[in-house]
């Protein structure tokens, strides 16, 4: 057997998971079960998985290229099995281009596309010529099809950002998509402290290091091996979060003995920081209507040893219904809206392509029909923090602009928009702080 075989075999079956519908990290964690890879194989099963994945658009472009059919008449089956080939080739540049024909032309054989080898062979070794002969795709000369193709972006959606943000902006935010996202902790103070974890990881020859502006931080820079078993996971010590989410919970101002919702709590990691900022000495609510997400939630509430959150399975609309003293109650309430996820592409690489306007459109509604529904647990001098993790200005500022028409006895006292791509930014997110008057 090719060494490297099994390793694209587990790539391609992710790829065909996801096609189907699953999502890209489920479909990984799926495939992986059936296998007893090293960390070294997950690691790379994972960035030629999301890799292709990502780079869809672009990798369709070099079939059109390279194959006498177009990537709209291949069998889907062998063309996501030619994105694992053409991905080696294209983007993976340690790969020696005979491992990447050898494996992905075995993969073929050892399937039901056993008589389409020689095609995937021939299509591979025409690519790897036209590269060498620097026969590259012809692409239209205008800023949306450039960032659409190279960046392997939907064209409406580069459109949309090129409209929000402008053209530069637009190509770095375009190519921050396409990073791999860094592995960001949030330490639990309530059990630790940022020396003591850091000290930790160093003496299991890990790097981390802290995130600037960010009391209680820490990126991963050592390769990535299972999340769990990582030193302080199981005893509670840190949690995962991205850096922009870190940033959220604070804009509450949350104090000791606070009465707090979150609502859209699950899977929790502003849950627990609020508990960690109030020294878990108050009362938190976390509401989610997936009872599944919200089991996640309790098993973090468990390991992190927090014990000031209560937990509900409800609608955010419907919570009156079931808790009517929670009228007029809390001091703080948290909206993490569903959303687009646009600012989190990076971290999805499949939510680009099942992403449309009116998937927007019909969130948009919800966002608003959820605003509307926060805005009765705050008390007289309550604080409203509204977030999402997406740049889209409709589903944001526009959004709360409109809230705030609406309702003239609340008023906006502070609002930020993160980039993705932008220094060490992280993710995209947004935030709107929203208080009561007086």
């Amino acid at each position: 057997m090719t060494e490297g075989y099994l390793q694209r075999k587990a790539s391609w079956q992710v790829l065909l998971k996801v096609s189907s519908g699953r999502y890209s990290d489920r479909a990984i964690d799926e495939v992986l079960s059936d296998y007893r890879f090293n960390s070294l194989d997950i690691a790379f099963i994972t960035e030629l998985s999301f890799g292709c994945i990502r780079y869809r658009k672009y990798l369709d472009l070099w079939i059109d290229h390279t194959s006498k059919l177009s990537h709209k008449k291949q069998p889907p089956k062998l063309r996501w099995l030619l994105h694992i080939g053409l991905y080696q080739i294209l983007k993976m540049s340690k790969i020696p281009y005979s491992a990447s024909i050898s494996t992905t032309v075995e993969s073929a054989k050892k399937s039901d596309l056993k008589k389409l080898s020689g095609v995937v062979n021939a299509i591979l070794r025409n690519a790897i010529k036209k590269i060498e002969n620097k026969n590259y795709p012809n692409i239209p000369n205008n800023n949306i099809d450039k960032i659409a193709f190279l960046d392997s972006l939907p064209e409406w959606l580069v459109e949309e950002i090129i409209d929000w943000e402008g053209i530069n902006n637009a190509e770095i935010i375009a190519k921050s998509f396409n990073k791999k996202p860094s592995i960001d902790f949030r330490i639990n103070t309530l059990k630790t402290n940022m020396k003591d974890v850091i000290e930790e990881f160093r003496s299991s020859n890990l790097v981390a290091i802290e995130i600037k502006d960010l009391k209680t931080g820490v990126e991963l820079k050592s390769k990535a091996r299972s999340i769990k078993k990582l030193p302080g996971f199981i005893e509670g010590k840190w949690v995962i979060q991205d850096r922009s989410s870190q940033s959220i919970a604070p804009l509450l101002n949350p104090k000791k003995g606070d009465k707090i919702l979150d609502l859209c709590a699950a899977p929790g990691t502003k849950t627990t920081h609020l508990a960690e900022l109030i020294k878990d000495d108050g009362e938190i609510w976390a509401i989610d209507r997936s009872k599944v997400r919200l089991d996640l939630l309790k098993d973090n509430l468990k390991r992190l040893e927090i014990k000031c959150v209560k937990t509900l399975v409800a609608d955010t609309n419907e919570l009156l219904k079931l808790k009517p003293d929670f009228l007029n109650y809390f001091d703080k309430v948290l909206l993490d809206a569903p959303c687009s996820g646009i600012g989190t592409l990076s971290r999805n690489p499949d939510a680009r392509w099942s992403l449309s306007n009116r998937k927007i459109d019909e969130l948009i509604q919800l966002q608003m029909k959820l605003l509307e529904s926060s805005k009765y647990f705050l008390n007289d001098n309550g604080t409203l923090v509204y977030s999402t993790c997406t740049i889209c200005p409709r589903e944001n500022n526009l959004l709360i602009n409109s809230f705030l028409t609406k309702n003239s006895n609340m008023h906006l006292i502070c609002e930020k928009q993160i980039l993705p791509g932008f220094q060490d930014n992280g993710d995209g997110f947004y935030a709107a702080v929203i208080k009561n008057k007086k």
